[in-house]
Order: C-alpha cells, then sequence, then structure tokens
C-alpha cells in the first residue's frame, strides 16, 4: 500500500507509553496473581520467589499507574461519550455483524471509550487499595476494618481490569488493521473511513 494511502493514528511517543504500560501491566498482573492464590503461585518464580514477588508487586504496580497516568491525559479529551456514540450502542449487533454504515464514529467508538473509563477507574482504585494495604509501610496506619475492604476493592479492581484489557486485546485483534496502529502508528484510508469516519474527516480537513 502507497504512503499516501496511509494516515498517521499514533505518534511513536504514545505507541512507547502505549507499551510500557502493557509490558507493566502483565508484570503487576502476574505477580499480583501470584500472591491472590495458590494456584498461581508458580508465577512468583518469575520475579525471585514469594519474598520478591511480595516485594516488587507494589513497586510495580506504581509505575504501572504513573504510566497510564501518561495515556489518561493523552486521550481524555477523544473519550467523552456523544449523540454518535448512543447510536453506535444501539446498533451494537451491526457492530458486531460489520455492518457500521452510517455510524459517524469519532476517533474512538463508545465500545473503546467505556473501557478507558473502565480502566482509569479501576487503576484508580487498584492504587488507592493497594497503597492501604502495603505492608509494612501504609497498612499500619489503617484500621482493620479498612484493610479488609480494600483488599476486596483491589481484588475486584484487579479482576475487571484484567477482563476489560482481554476484550482489549480480542477487540484490536478482531478488527483487522488495528494492531498495526498501536505497532507502525499508521491505519490505512479505508480503515479510517470505515471505522471512525468522523476521525476521518477531522484529521482530513
Amino acid at each position: 500500500m502507497k504512503a499516501a494511502d496511509r494516515i498517521s493514528r499514533y505518534s511513536a511517543q504514545e505507541r512507547a507509553n502505549h507499551w510500557v504500560v502493557a509490558l507493566l501491566f502483565v508484570l503487576a498482573g502476574a505477580s499480583g496473581l501470584a500472591l491472590f492464590h495458590p494456584a498461581f503461585f508458580f508465577l512468583s518464580n518469575f520475579f525471585g520467589g514469594g519474598t520478591w514477588d511480595r516485594i516488587l508487586h507494589p513497586f510495580l504496580g506504581v509505575l504501572m499507574f504513573l504510566s497510564f497516568l501518561g495515556l489518561m491525559v493523552r486521550f481524555w479529551s477523544h473519550n467523552h461519550y456523544t449523540p454518535a456514540d448512543r447510536e453506535w450502542l444501539r446498533r451494537f449487533r451491526d457492530v458486531l455483524n460489520n455492518r457500521e454504515e452510517g455510524l459517524d464514529t469519532g476517533k474512538y467508538n463508545a465500545g473503546q471509550k467505556t473501557l478507558f473509563w473502565v480502566m482509569v477507574t479501576t487503576t484508580i482504585l487498584l492504587l488507592i487499595s493497594g497503597i492501604i494495604i502495603w505492608q509494612p509501610w501504609f497498612a499500619p496506619y489503617f484500621p482493620i476494618g479498612l484493610l479488609r475492604v480494600a483488599v476486596v476493592v483491589h481484588s475486584l479492581s484487579a479482576w475487571v481490569l484484567i477482563a476489560g484489557i482481554f476484550v482489549h486485546v480480542y477487540a484490536a485483534i478482531w478488527v483487522k488493521g488495528t494492531v498495526r496502529a498501536m505497532t507502525r502508528g499508521d491505519v490505512s484510508r479505508a480503515w479510517a473511513k470505515k471505522h471512525h469516519p468522523a476521525w476521518y474527516r477531522e484529521i482530513s480537513k
């Protein structure tokens, strides 16, 4: 495909930020699962054993949050819901069946925006609850009741985030041409016109 037939979707800095978050998500997730249930404890071997897993997990979590904060700031303005998003949700079955004609989608569709806000919410909850239960630095300063609630919130938020990331990866693979946007930085004009026509008109002015 000729260069003229492709348009930029993500800058090199945005892509680097995305992949740093992805790597830290895998590391924080794996180390967290090792602490969550004995069935996943074997994952601690990748971090030097149970003790090092427990030490490293909260630091990996904080680094993931700080990295995600960069993405949050970059993409915040593109993820506000619009009337077009309500129409996208109403025609969700059509979207799944590759019948997107007439949907005036911007840079992100309603599904992507929903995932964005799920990630924002769960990441913030993970940070706050993680700090509360962080032994031995902060946990001793909180009452046992709050610690118990924080553990539940931390676990539920982690599972929701993991489920959201699975959906994110599946959708990126399912919609042909999407993965390239985050590896090469560009997409075809045909892809943009079909999946994000409002965004295509905006950048084509």
